[in-house]
């Protein structure tokens, strides 16, 4: 059975007025405001406008019903009580008070999270925020707290920052000509064709922009929530030693390099604080078993 993961929301407090005034001079002077702390990973792609968000979600729902309906039948969806199911459950409730920032829909989302019974190394994270894990993931690859919550980041980045909906509106702006497009926001028939386009979100694969910033904006969200970002350089080592032979499914659509490995490494220095400020989990899992 699914849980429902609530968005424990954690408002800024205003800016005191002190702080007010020891910045006007450096904004008078041009310098500006503070950069925010962490990764940059620039505006989400226009395109995802083309496509109403509420529909690609409501698609999403309805994809992961089924789907978690057919495992339940085949008696591949892990209980409620399975220690596994408990370990991602904890985890995702420590990240999702960070997902907002990135996006405010996800204030609206209900979270679920599931585990799948299967040998197959993957995981996903649907719009809307439908999480799942296969056990081939968890249990061949030896993952610790650290890596399931990097796993888990870049999952929920690629909700986060609506790359699937973006897919769908590349689809709608080459597929369909630009004097159809405006007929989207009614989802009459060409509506209809372009979530056509969408229907299996299951089995989408990304390019190398949206892997990247599912690999930052995941660091990210591990870091705030307490997990040692330094662990997605473990983590796609295991990948590239997973990918000798045949290639598990979850790198068919998250294709790991040498220069992924870089790229973290290099983005470290700007989540590596954010880690070391946090509060740490209070029980690791990884250590219990």
């Amino acid at each position: 059975m699914s849980v429902d993961i609530t968005m424990d929301e954690r408002m800024k407090s205003g800016q005191k007025l002190r702080a007010a005034v020891l910045l006007l001079p450096l904004l008078v002077c041009g310098v500006g405001a503070q950069a925010r702390e962490g990764v940059e990973v620039g505006p989400q792609s226009s395109l995802s406008r083309l496509v109403p968000a509420d529909q690609v979600e409501q698609m999403a729902a309805q994809q992961y019903v089924k789907l978690a309906s057919q495992a339940r039948a085949q008696n591949a969806l892990l209980p409620d009580n399975h220690p596994q199911v408990i370990r991602v459950r904890a985890i995702a409730r420590r990240l999702i008070p960070y997902t907002l920032e990135w996006n405010k829909r996800a204030a609206q989302w209900r979270w679920e999270v599931n585990v799948l019974q299967s040998k197959e190394i993957n995981a996903f994270c649907m719009p809307g925020g439908k999480i799942a894990f296969y056990t081939g993931i968890l249990d061949q690859l030896k993952l610790n707290d650290d890596e399931v919550a990097m796993i888990m980041g870049h999952e929920m980045a690629h909700a986060l920052r609506e790359h699937a909906r973006e897919q769908m509106g590349k689809s709608a702006a080459t597929g369909l000509g630009a004097s159809l497009l405006s007929s989207l926001l009614g989802l009459g028939s060409t509506g209809d064709m372009v979530l056509n386009a969408g229907r299996s979100l299951l089995t989408l694969s990304f390019g190398r922009k949206d892997e990247t910033e599912g690999d930052l904006v995941g660091m990210e969200l591990a870091a705030r929530a307490g997990y040692d970002p330094r662990a997605g350089l473990t983590l796609w080592k295991k990948m590239g030693e997973a990918s000798k032979g045949a290639p598990p499914q979850f790198l068919s659509t998250h294709p790991a390099s040498t220069t992924r490995i870089q790229d973290i490494q290099a983005s470290l220095p700007k989540v590596m604080p954010l880690y070391q400020r946090a509060e740490k989990p209070a029980q690791r899992f990884d250590q219990a078993r």
